[in-house]
């Protein structure tokens, strides 16, 4: 069957097919690109203007046509317009999964100016390191989020704040409601396909995040990816099976339950590009809840759900799963993790849907890797071959390419991958070399060209589709002045996949608790980078010859049900 995939997908990229490839030169390095793609964002943005009157966005009881959501986006333009706010400069947006976080992306990315996604987890510490960073002109502000900021707002004088679904008046906070309406004319800007859009935070290893610069070429190029994958696994599985191909009209409407972050690639480059470029709707969950996903995807006739493994099992193991109309399910999946074995044989029995994955990052936009179907099922501990655009080399510690089958760091290069990371030229180069970035994931290659993931090289706990940095979460630990030594790693853990765990020595005679000690890390740090496992241990942690913690031997030593 995989010659026949072969065969769609040089089909589909070849010189006269829909998703054409050719190589230039961007920033110095050669990175391949499609022929047909559009230069920006804003060209996608204004060609939804023909959706009109379908429904875009849905929370709770209220909706946005298509209609209604270019009116607003063309206000908050207009507004940004006139507090002089340009092309290049910063808007950051701090808030849940509102329908408005989408519209101010949208009024931001179509004006040329760079939308910055705020972690809403962070504490007041971390907002405040993420808003001296990027140093945008306004901020957009939930009331959770405004909360937090007020508590630093003193260094940010010249920021204009914007209160989003805020309850009460706040001095020198100004409504969103009060500009909804701003009349008057957004900036007419030539954007480049290399400018900013977005930047979008990862978390750092030296204690502070990285904001990633996320620009418009790499974000259409990840829509085509999406959509060369779509097509290419739908036309090879018709052709394996021996039924006609679908004509493209055919296609439904996407309905795409909001289920992550929109302040992660996931769930803004991933989900939402792709159901507006399509003319679908967004459904909004403020926080994940099985039971109320199985009710919207019944109501809003949802197709597809994307999210991190754990969505997706509590969805299908739910109590009430049968009770509920699901069949308007055409796919069920994600990424942020790899979906186990299992979990896509019971996607793939539960119904209609169609298990699928992407592997990918911030720093590449979006999806590196897609699979679907019949050929996940194939390969079910795979997450794909790598998107057209992208070349690919597994290496080992000296930068050696690796031969197919031998495990070794994974390195891409192509138009989805950042810039850098702003105002981190260590980091960057560190990341990037001649235009290959480094993943940090062990990896192998089979003789198809399917990439499986097999460990990490990065020092970091994926917890539920977010990424922990050990080295982040113990300098947090070690301003602790009772805490002599510590090391972070990451606990195997059902539901999420991992947990955070630490294991602590603390000076002699220290009486620090571990409530103490989660107080304080509660304080300083996102809660789910907080460790929810905690060791003491009544000796120095042991070291190698060059002095690093054995956190291997360490965390095998070590037994859960004596964590703290």
């Amino acid at each position: 069957m995989y010659k026949i995939y072969k065969k769609v997908w040089e089909e589909l990229t070849g010189i006269n097919g829909p998703f054409s490839v050719r190589e230039i030169e961007v920033r110095g390095s050669p990175m391949r690109v499609y022929d047909k793609a559009p230069n920006n964002l804003a060209v996608i943005w204004n060609q939804t203007k023909e959706f009109g009157s379908s429904e875009y966005l849905v929370f709770g009881d209220e909706r946005w046509t298509y209609e209604n959501a270019h009116k607003e986006v063309f206000s908050i333009s207009s507004w940004l317009k006139t507090q002089g706010v340009a092309k290049g400069d910063r808007v950051a947006i701090a808030m849940r999964n509102y329908p408005e976080w989408i519209l101010i992306y949208w009024a931001c990315v179509s004006s040329g100016i760079v939308a910055v996604g705020m972690n809403a987890w962070w504490v007041p510490d971390e907002m405040e390191y993420g808003l001296s960073d990027s140093k945008p002109k306004v901020l957009f502000a939930d009331s959770e989020r405004l909360e937090r900021f007020l508590d630093i707002n003193s260094d940010f004088g010249a920021m204009k704040v914007v209160g989003v679904r805020t309850q009460a008046a706040q001095p020198d906070v100004i409504d969103y409601q009060d500009l909804k309406e701003t009349p008057g004319v957004p900036p007419a800007v030539d954007i480049e396909p290399d400018d900013d859009v977005c930047i979008f935070y990862t978390s750092g290893t030296t204690g502070y995040p990285k904001g990633a610069q996320l620009t418009h070429r790499g974000c259409v190029h990840n829509i085509m990816n999406l959509t060369f994958a779509g097509q290419l696994s739908l036309i090879a599985t018709c052709r394996i099976q021996g039924v006609p191909e679908p004509n493209p009209q055919d296609t439904p409407v996407p309905n795409a339950l909001v289920t992550t972050p929109m302040f992660h690639v996931t769930a803004n480059n991933c989900v939402a590009h792709m159901t507006t470029i399509a003319g679908g709707k967004l459904v909004h969950m403020y926080r994940w809840d099985a039971s109320e996903a199985l009710r919207l995807i019944e109501q809003e006739k949802i197709t597809s759900m994307s999210g991190v493994p754990v969505m997706s099992r509590e969805l299908l193991n739910h109590p009430d799963f049968e009770r509920y109309d699901t069949s308007s399910l055409l796919n069920l999946g994600g990424g942020g993790a790899q979906l186990q074995p299992d979990l896509v044989e019971k996607i793939d029995s539960s119904g209609d849907a169609r298990p699928s994955t992407g592997y990918g990052m911030t720093e590449t936009s979006g999806i590196i890797t897609s699979i679907a179907g019949i050929f996940f099922l194939d390969k079910p501990e795979s997450c794909g071959p790598a998107m057209p655009v992208f070349e690919t080399k597994i290496v080992n510690a000296d930068g050696v390419e690796q031969p197919i089958g031998h495990d070794g760091e994974l390195w891409v290069r192509g138009a989805p991958v950042i810039k850098g990371y702003i105002n981190r030229p260590d980091a960057t180069s560190e990341t990037i070399t001649d235009g290959w970035l480094h993943t940090g994931d062990v990896a192998r290659c089979d003789e198809e060209g399917f990439i499986f993931i097999v460990d990490r090289v990065k020092d970091m706990v994926l917890r539920g589709g977010e990424n922990v940095y050990c080295s982040e979460v113990e300098t947090t630990l070690h301003k602790i002045s009772e805490i002599s030594e510590c090391s972070v790693f990451g606990v195997p853990d059902d539901r999420l996949g991992e947990e955070v765990g630490a294991i602590i020595y603390l000076v002699p005679e220290s009486a620090k608790t571990v409530s103490e000690i989660r107080e304080f890390c509660f304080a300083h740090i996102a809660k789910h980078k907080v460790p929810k496992y905690i060791w003491f241990s009544d000796s120095p942690l042991p070291r190698n010859a060059n002095g690093k913690f054995l956190k291997r031997e360490l965390r095998e030593s070590l037994d859960l049900k004596d964590a703290l």
